[in-house]
C-alpha cells in the first residue's frame, strides 16, 4: 500500500508540475508578444536615458569597476561578471537572489521583463532551487551542460579548464579579429586598454584580467576596432569553435539546446552591444562596462524574447558546419 501511495503521489506531482510549466511558458509567450506590440507602437527611449533613473549606470555613469579578488565567485557569463565587477550585484559574486538577478539585468542591459524572469527561473530550476526564495553564487551557474556548455566562444571547455570564471585570451582575440562589418562613422580612434596611451593601462596591470588584456592587445594591434560584428561573423565564429572543440575535447557534447544557448549568448553582442567592436573589446577582455556605455536596445519594454530569438535563429541557422558534417542517425 505504501508503494502505491508513493507512486501515485509522484505521478500526480509530476503531472501537476508539467501542466504548471506548460501554462507558465504559454503565459510568458503571450506576455512577451504583448510587450513586442507595445515596442512596435511606442517611441524608443532617448539616448542617454536607457538605464532607469536611480539605477546603477544612469546616464552612462557606472559604479566603480573593481576586478575580482582571488576568493570571489565568477562564472562563464561576462554580463553577470561585469555586474559584479561594478558592484551592481554583490562584488564577491555570492549569495545573490534570483529575483535580484531579474531586476538588475533588466535595468542594466534593458532586456524585457519576460526574458529577465524566464532565464533566472530556468537557472534556479537547473540548480534545484526556488526562484522566489533561492540564492546562488555566480560559479553555481557553471554546472556543466546546464547553462554552461562546450564550445563556448570565450571559454575553453571544462574538460580543459574546470574553472570558467575568466575568459580565454586566445579565443577573445580570435573573436575580435573576426569583425568584418563596416566601420561606424561616430566611432573615434580607439586605444584598447592595456596598450600604450590607454587611460586604463595602469589599472589593467593590477587586475587578474591583465594577462588577457595584454595578449588581446598584442594580438589585435592591427585590428580596426571601429568595425562592427555581423550575424555572419558570429555564425562563422561559432562554427569554427564547435569544430575546434569537438576535435580537442574527447568528452565533447552539445545538444540542440546548448547550441541555441551558444547562439543566444553570442547574439547579445549584436543586440545589447549593437555589434560595436570597441565596446565589446572592453566587455570581453576586462568584463567591464565602458564609460558612458548604455544598452543599444532602446525599446520601451526592452529586448523581448520574440525580437531576440529572431537574431538568435539567424545566427544559428547560418552556421555552415552544421550541414557539412554527416548525419548521425544511429
Amino acid at each position: 500500500m505504501a508503494f502505491i501511495v508513493t507512486a501515485l503521489r509522484r505521478i500526480g506531482r509530476g503531472t501537476f508540475s508539467r501542466l504548471y510549466e506548460a501554462i507558465f511558458f504559454s503565459s510568458i509567450l503571450f506576455w512577451d508578444f504583448s510587450l513586442a506590440i507595445v515596442n512596435t507602437f511606442t517611441f524608443k527611449r532617448k539616448i542617454g536615458t536607457v538605464v532607469p533613473k536611480g539605477s546603477p549606470g544612469e546616464g552612462g555613469v557606472w559604479p566603480e569597476y573593481i576586478p575580482p579578488r582571488e576568493d570571489d565567485s565568477r562564472c562563464s557569463c561576462p554580463a553577470l561578471n561585469a555586474m559584479a565587477n561594478h558592484g551592481i550585484i554583490s562584488r564577491d559574486g555570492r549569495n545573490i537572489s534570483f529575483r535580484e538577478v531579474t531586476d538588475t539585468v533588466r535595468s542594466t542591459y534593458n532586456f524585457s521583463p519576460t526574458f529577465c524572469l524566464f532565464v533566472p527561473r530556468y537557472i534556479a530550476h537547473i540548480l534545484g532551487r526556488s526562484y522566489k526564495t533561492g540564492h546562488l553564487d555566480l560559479a553555481d551557474i557553471d554546472v556543466h551542460n546546464g547553462i554552461e556548455h562546450d564550445a563556448s566562444l570565450f571559454r575553453r571547455d571544462t574538460f580543459h579548464d574546470f574553472h570558467q570564471g575568466m575568459p580565454d585570451p586566445e579565443l577573445v582575440a580570435a573573436f575580435i579579429k573576426a569583425a568584418s562589418g563596416p566601420p561606424l562613422k561616430d566611432d573615434a580612434k580607439y586605444t584598447p586598454p592595456g596598450s600604450p596611451g590607454s587611460p586604463s593601462a595602469a589599472s589593467a596591470k593590477t587586475s587578474p584580467y591583465a594577462p588577457i588584456v595584454a595578449h588581446v592587445a598584442q594580438a589585435t594591434a592591427e585590428v580596426d576596432l571601429s568595425r562592427t560584428l555581423t550575424p555572419r561573423d558570429l555564425s562563422r565564429c561559432l562554427g569554427e569553435r564547435r569544430r575546434e572543440a569537438k576535435a580537442a575535447n574527447p568528452q565533447f557534447s552539445q545538444d540542440t539546446g546548448h547550441k541555441m544557448f551558444g547562439s543566444s549568448n553570442a547574439s547579445t553582442l549584436l543586440t545589447i552591444f549593437g555589434g560595436r567592436t570597441r565596446d565589446i573589446y572592453t566587455f570581453l577582455t576586462e568584463e567591464r562596462l565602458p564609460e558612458g556605455w548604455e544598452s543599444r536596445v532602446r525599446e520601451r519594454m526592452g529586448l523581448t524574447m520574440l525580437a531576440f530569438n529572431s537574431t538568435v535563429f539567424r545566427v544559428e541557422l547560418g552556421i555552415e558546419e552544421e550541414v557539412q558534417q554527416p548525419l548521425n542517425l544511429m
